[in-house]
């Protein structure tokens, strides 16, 4: 069996992909609906601006809609699009910062949290310890952490997407969560 038709089987999101590139919007719909949060949660967190990362989000859907007519299915989609948005993130970073960019986006508490005032500020305290510590690793270690975390990407697939070697994603993720758990570690014995 030829790997691209195993590929296509077994990659969903393709088979969607593929779809749209011959006229089915309703498939765009599936996947949009399908990574929408992910993505946009994988820029959040990098450049913590809701407005820069409402821009970079729409800019990879654009891509991806301008992509269609020549979209050819040689990874996941998943792979191929966060490498998508791995280019972007790092074009984002490479351009001068603009002072308009600075606005950070606050951590919302889901509805169904208690209602007990002290354990909703526990859990926004928790919630932004756990994003300055984040934010606080390098940039590499960051971006491997949030595609693996948040977009569900395999070691391999992170490799492929950043253009890395997966020994190279591996060290990054390993020192990332060593770096977090240490930091988490350390917020708790000072709180206790």
């Amino acid at each position: 069996m030829p790997l691209v038709s195993f590929l296509d089987k077994t990659d969903k999101d393709a088979q969607l992909m593929l779809a749209y590139s011959r006229g089915d919007a309703s498939a765009f719909e599936m996947l949009y609906g399908k990574h929408k949060d992910a993505l946009y949660r994988f820029f959040l967190r990098q450049c913590g601006s809701q407005a820069v990362a409402e821009e970079l989000y729409q800019e990879v859907w654009l891509r991806v809609i301008r992509a269609r007519e020549t979209y050819t299915h040689k990874a996941r989609f998943s792979t191929w699009l966060y490498h998508i948005a791995h280019n972007i993130l790092v074009d984002f970073f490479r351009k001068p910062v603009e002072q308009d960019d600075t606005e950070l986006v606050e951590e919302k508490i889901p509805a169904n949290a208690s209602n007990d005032p002290a354990l909703i500020l526990t859990a926004q305290e928790k919630i932004q310890r756990f994003r300055v510590h984040l934010e606080s690793l390098p940039r590499e270690q960051m971006e491997t952490f949030l595609l693996k975390e948040e977009a569900g990407l395999s070691l391999e697939e992170i490799a492929s997407t950043t253009g890395e070697n997966v020994e190279t994603v591996k060290s990054r993720l390993r020192y990332a969560v060593k770096k977090l758990r240490q930091s988490l570690n350390s917020d708790e014995d000072r709180v206790q």
